[in-house]
Order: structure tokens, then sequence, then C-alpha cells
């Protein structure tokens, strides 16, 4: 059974990627109920194209178009890199288009939080921002960036919205939509040997209260990952702790999510010649347990 399938194809100078791949669906059958029920076959298709231009402008300046369709989201990335010496921070530049569902505070919790179904509340995202990537030392790599999102809330039809079934305003403006500036800092820690590697990330977010009615808010986000090869395999252990600032109205308590948690999992890789063979389990912050299998697409 063809699980997935991919192809290059160049084209002068530009290369374009093809993605189709029906393993996430199939899994996600298994374990998950689907957040929206369609009757479009096109909706049951996880696909994915990319685009690559390796010299737009004849000065090694890099555009790549990213386009991603998952089962209930969709994403669009347009990043646009230019050269700089390596002793300097690299720039790039983005502008992003998405839509999601939103089940982290508004989803409603399934068989005790071990997953969230549908609240009927999906995210429209629209940023563009700059990202600084430093000059990488020993083992460190860090990134700073600064961008502009604006978020609209719209339901399953597609139709904006403002309140959540509780009746509650969904944006933090009270408007149809909310506007914030972002500044994140990133770092990242990288060892790796021939039989394991350690990695380490941490990630901060800041609102930027520029306008009297733009989100302020504060992020962090820790992930701890240790791999170790075991033949042929190799059996991965990761940790991850996320902090959250309280929204207005504090829809999150209401739905009994505290807005922090820590989250444990373990995962084995085995490569074959049907592709990578993945099965993760993961332990969230209510104990409650889930086991992951997928098949990574193989090529064509």
């Amino acid at each position: 059974m063809l699980m997935g399938a991919q192809k290059s194809i160049h084209a002068g100078k530009a290369k374009i990627d093809f993605n189709v791949d029906l393993t996430q669906k199939l899994c996600g059958a298994l374990l998950l109920p689907h957040i929206r029920q369609s009757t479009d076959p096109f909706s049951q298709v996880i696909a994915r194209l990319s685009i690559k231009h390796p010299n737009l402008f004849g000065r090694n300046e890099k555009l790549e178009v990213l386009w991603n369709k998952g089962l209930d989201d969709s994403n669009i990335l347009i990043a646009f890199r230019r050269p700089r010496p390596d002793w300097t921070s690299q720039q790039s530049f983005t502008i992003q288009y998405s839509v999601t569902p939103e089940t982290a505070v508004h989803g409603l919790p399934v068989d005790h939080f071990s997953h969230s179904g549908s609240g009927s509340v999906n995210l429209c995202r629209f940023s563009a921002g700059v990202d600084f990537n430093e000059p990488s030392t020993s083992h460190w790599s860090s990134t700073t960036g600064i961008k502009f999102e604006h978020v609209h809330p719209i339901n399953n039809d597609g139709h904006m919205i403002s309140r959540d079934v509780d009746g509650f305003p969904i944006t933090s403006s009270g408007s149809a939509y909310d506007n914030m500036v972002i500044l994140k800092q990133e770092a990242q820690c990288a060892i790796a040997s021939d039989d394991s590697f350690t990695r380490l990330n941490f990630q901060m977010e800041q609102g930027l209260p520029l306008l009297s009615k733009w989100l302020i808010f504060n992020r962090f986000k820790f992930v701890a990952s240790k791999g170790f090869k075991l033949g042929p395999t190799f059996l991965v252990t990761s940790t991850l702790m996320v902090s959250l600032d309280e929204c207005s109205g504090n829809p999150a308590l209401r739905q009994g999510k505290p807005g922090f948690g820590v989250g444990v999992g373990y995962g084995i890789r085995f490569s074959s010649h049907l592709g990578q063979l993945r099965v993760d389990y993961a332990m969230n912050a209510f104990r409650q347990k889930t086991v992951y299998f997928s098949i990574n697409s193989v090529s064509s």
C-alpha cells in the first residue's frame, strides 16, 4: 500500500518539491476523531507543496514558498533570505498566513484531557516579520525575531465570530480581531555523536504594548530531547514545559486548563525501505497517555 509520494522538478534554477502524504490521515483516523467532518474528498488529503529558488536576483538571494494542507488546517509561508558574511547575523523576511483549529484554549476536553475536540473556534493568522540568526558558537545557536501578527477567529463554516460557545469574548480587544507585535528570542543547543544526541531548546515571546488595544502577553517554552542508538533504531526521550499569561476573561481556566504544564514523551525511529517508522508515547500534565504511529513518505 502506497502511503505517500514525493516528486522534485527542476525548472531552471528553481526546484519544486511536491509531496502528498496519506499516512498521517490514516494514523489520525485511528487515534483521534476528525475535528470537522466534510464530504469533500479533497478535505481528507494531507499535502505539501514547496517551491525554492536559490538565486532570485543573481546575488544568491533565496526564495522559498511553502504550502501545507492538513485535515483541519492550512498554512502558506513565503521566506526571503539575503546572503551575508558568515560572521554577521543572517536575515530572513517571512510572510505567513494560516488557518488552524483553536484547541489549546477553546477546544473541548475529551476522555479526561487525553485530547481536545473542536470548540467551533478556528484562528486565521496573518504575520510579517524578520528574523536574525546569530552565527553558531560551539554547540549553541540563537535567533531573534520580531513580527506583526493579525488574528481573527472564524467558525467551522468560515464566518467571523467574536464569542465562544459560552458567550464570552474570544479576542482580547473585544472586537472581531486582535493585533500584536511579538518579540521572540530562541536559543538551541545540539550535541551529537554516532551513538547519541542531546538537544535543548529555549523560547521566549513577548507581546509589545505599542497600542493600548494590542495584545500583551509573555510565553516561555522549554524542550529537552535525548536520543540513543539501539542497532538500526533510535530511542528518543523528550520533555516539554510551557507557561502562558492569563488572557482576558481567562477562557482556559473555565475549561479547566491552568495555562501551564509539563509533558513527557518517548519515541522510536526505525529506517526501512518503506520510509522511517515512528512510534511515540506521550503523557500530558493530566497524566493522560497517548501512543502515535506514523510512516514518513517514501520517495518516488
